[in-house]
């Protein structure tokens, strides 16, 4: 039986096991933890950590002593370097290991686009706070750990304060010990997945990333097809492929996250690997109709990937002025998408999850492909530092941005997470405590400046009657924006309220101020708490 060896078992590695067997190979699937959600679509699974790059290879050799093992693959991870190394050690077909070594260290792969004179931000690689620049330090700044992903220990740092303790923070977030310190880039981001193979760069998903609170860096959703014009698309194309040759990407796939600044593009970096965050296994399946994840382990089992090359289309070297006069690396291609795909995350304000409401009726919402929880009743959540820390996942679908936007954005403010009463943790955020590093975070639910008014006195000196429907009681300096502003989770200030009526009709008399400073603090979960405290 032909085999492929798998890195990693959970959610964003459930496409590739069901690629192998769709493909007619067993799956052979590795994590360190052994409960990881796909474990069970394996054929054969071994707790091992990815990280432990001889104990794979180790086990890679006791799986081809008949010759069987046929490939190497991830999608998702940090880990293509382990991949690279397994492959490279077999002899199958990888990226060579030290161009995913470069593909995986920040500081390495920055180091390869100067060398090269790939557009990037400038930086220093630091091992402690003390290594700092010589001279004045120009803010903003990006503090982010070498080799993690997720934005675990990322942050904009915007002066001197946060950067004493946002270093601490990446460094912990480094499994080596090291983060880089960088100029930040302004400007629209965007992410790119693409196929390497044989001399060719075919780009299979260019997105628009919704990037939000600083000084952290929470991606809110992406969208694909991108809105960017087709100069500013080529242009990032060209840069992408400069910065793939710089890595030594040969044999595979290779993804970007990269910016259109003042200065044009910029990249954020490459990865030697297929994106995560639902774009390499939903978003751009579905809206191209290919399935990226078999395409790209054809490569990787030594099988040419037909469908991508019958379906792709020739694109132009059209690079920006700041790379032009560089050879062009590659013949570009592209599949094209015909749908448009939306992915949208919903949060929450930090406690405890009593009850999820709305999860089960938001698939049936025109459009909605997936709602994909990352949490359940019982689990402890906090407003997003990193990725990781997201509530859940929605994907829509549709003929145009604005069906698809829609039908995203309809589906999270449908859906409602009720926090246990009486949290500390709660209690905080609603009061609008905030650590003296992070100015400005968390945001407010609803923010806005009414005249003559300070939004921390609305409702003062009211009271909201026992079982009232709290709809009706909107006060006067809040109307106008009742269908106007809109939270975290796209919910309007009306729909806010009519969701209390529905799930909280039995409630003791509350304090006005107490209530509405909630609602405009925390949303939905702030007068729901403020409601339970009560009860």
């Amino acid at each position: 039986m032909k085999k492929i060896l798998i890195l990693g078992a959970g959610l964003m590695q459930e496409p590739a096991i069901l690629a192998a067997k769709h493909l007619g190979y067993k799956s052979v699937v590795v994590d360190a933890n052994k409960n990881a959600v796909a474990v069970s679509f394996a054929d054969e699974f071994f707790p091992v950590d990815l990280k432990d790059r001889e104990s794979l290879l180790e086990l890679a050799k006791n799986l081809n002593k008949k010759g069987e093992l046929k490939g190497v693959f991830t999608a998702g991870t940090d880990f293509s370097a382990s991949v690279s190394y397994v492959a490279e050690n077999l002899s199958l077909p990888s990226h060579s290991f030290e161009s995913s070594l470069n593909a995986s260290d920040k500081a390495r792969m920055r180091a390869c686009f100067e060398k090269a004179g790939v557009p990037s931000p400038k930086f220093i690689e630091m091992t402690d706070s003390k290594m700092l620049p010589e001279g004045d330090i120009e803010f903003p700044k990006v503090v982010k750990p070498c080799d993690n992903m997720g934005g675990r220990g990322c942050r904009l740092v915007r002066n001197m304060s946060e950067f004493e303790s946002a270093v601490p923070h990446a460094l912990k977030n480094s499994r080596s010990g090291r983060a880089i310190f960088e100029d930040y880039m302004e400007g629209a981001e965007f992410s790119i997945d693409s196929i390497v193979y044989n001399g060719t760069l075919t780009i299979t998903g260019f997105a628009d990333r919704h990037i939000f609170y600083p000084p952290y860096f929470i991606e809110m959703g992406h969208s694909l097809p991108s809105k960017a014009s087709t100069k500013i698309k080529n242009e990032l194309i060209a840069t992408f492929a400069l910065g793939i040759k710089a890595l030594g990407l040969t044999c595979g796939v290779a993804k970007a996250d990269i910016k259109y600044t003042k200065n044009g593009p910029m990249i954020g970096e490459i990865a030697a690997r297929l994106s995560g965050g639902y774009m390499s296994g939903w978003t751009f399946p579905y809206s191209s109709g290919m399935n990226l994840t078999e395409e790209a382990m054809k490569i990787a089992l030594g099988v040419e990937p037909d469908y991508l090359i019958s379906n792709r289309v020739s694109l132009p070297w059209q690079p920006h002025e700041s790379v032009k006069g560089q050879t062009q690396p590659f013949e570009l291609y592209e599949i094209s998408s015909t749908l448009v795909s939306a992915e949208r995350a919903w949060i929450s304000i930090p406690g405890t999850v009593s009850k999820i409401y709305g999860l089960s009726e938001v698939r049936q919402i025109y459009g909605v492909r997936d709602a994909l929880p990352r949490v359940k009743e019982g689990d402890e959540v906090d407003f997003p530092r990193n990725n990781v820390e997201k509530c859940g996942n929605i994907i829509a679908v549709g003929i145009n941005h604005e069906q698809a936007y829609k039908s995203a954005e309809d589906a999270i403010a449908s859906i409602t997470m009720r926090l246990e009463a009486h949290n500390p943790k709660t209690d905080a955020f609603l009061s609008g405590k905030t650590e003296c590093d992070e100015e400005g975070f968390p945001v407010s639910a609803f923010t806005f400046s009414p005249k003559n008014s300070n939004s921390v006195n609305v409702g003062e000196g009211t009271k909201i009657p026992e079982n009232a429907k709290v709809t009706g009681l909107l006060p006067e300096t809040l109307i106008p924006l009742a269908d106007s502003i809109k939270d975290w989770n796209h919910c309007t200030l009306r729909k806010t309220l009519e969701k209390f009526d529905e799930i909280c009709p039995v409630h003791k008399e509350l304090d006005g101020k107490t209530f509405w400073s909630a609602v405009l603090r925390g949303g939905i979960q702030g007068a729901l708490y403020v409601a339970d405290n009560y009860n």
